[in-house]
């Protein structure tokens, strides 16, 4: 199966349990999974098994057809050239932070596996309560603001025109300690198992 495809069937998981107006938690026990596992799934942080992605697409009761109709091959990824125009990024939600606002550039599946890029905007004063892990290579480059990156036990600040690369399944958070919104250029390259 693409990357790509995983992508739009992680982003169908979400926008249908929005549409229905269910919490992550209430589609986890309906479909007999831990909430986190919604979660990673949702923020395309890891990929369900088939079982798993089954219980799901029941649990949001849509016919199997119909859930898979709209997924297809990513049409861009035979063309050689892709433009995007700034009304073509995707806001979505990577999981619930005050502050933290997230626009998808484009996914596009690679020889080496996924990538995504994003444009993350930090607003003044944003940071995450706790760290997180991403099954990724990350690459951060600040556009505008000043950001601060504890990875591990470790601080690296940040300013504009500075980048910062490595690997998301270090414990990490990102804090805006500047005087004003943060952009941030944000490409993960997912780590797959071959």
């Amino acid at each position: 199966m693409q990357d790509d495809i995983l992508i739009q069937i992680s982003n169908k998981i979400k926008e249908s349990r929005k549409a229905q107006k269910k919490t992550v938690q209430e589609l986890a026990t309906e479909a007999q999974v831990s909430k986190g596992l919604i979660s990673q799934i949702e923020n395309n942080r890891t990929v369900p098994s088939l079982p798993v992605l089954m219980n799901i697409v029941l649990a949001l009761n849509i016919d199997l057809k119909d859930f898979f109709e709209d997924i297809s091959h990513n049409k861009e990824a035979k063309q050689k050239i892709i433009i995007k125009t700034q009304k073509d990024y995707q806001a979505f939600e990577k999981e619930p932070a005050k502050g933290f606002k997230y626009k998808r550039i484009l996914a596009r599946n690679m020889d080496g596996g996924p990538v995504d890029t994003i444009l993350l905007e930090l607003k003044k004063g944003a940071k995450r309560t706790h760290m997180i892990k991403t099954d990724a290579y990350e690459y951060k480059y600040v556009i505008k603001g000043k950001v601060e990156y504890q990875i591990e036990n470790e601080c690296y600040l940040l300013n504009e025109g500075d980048s910062l690369f490595f690997d998301g399944r270090l414990p990490h958070k990102p804090a805006n300690v500047g005087t004003e919104d943060a952009l941030m250029l944000v490409i993960y390259y997912f780590i797959t198992e071959r």
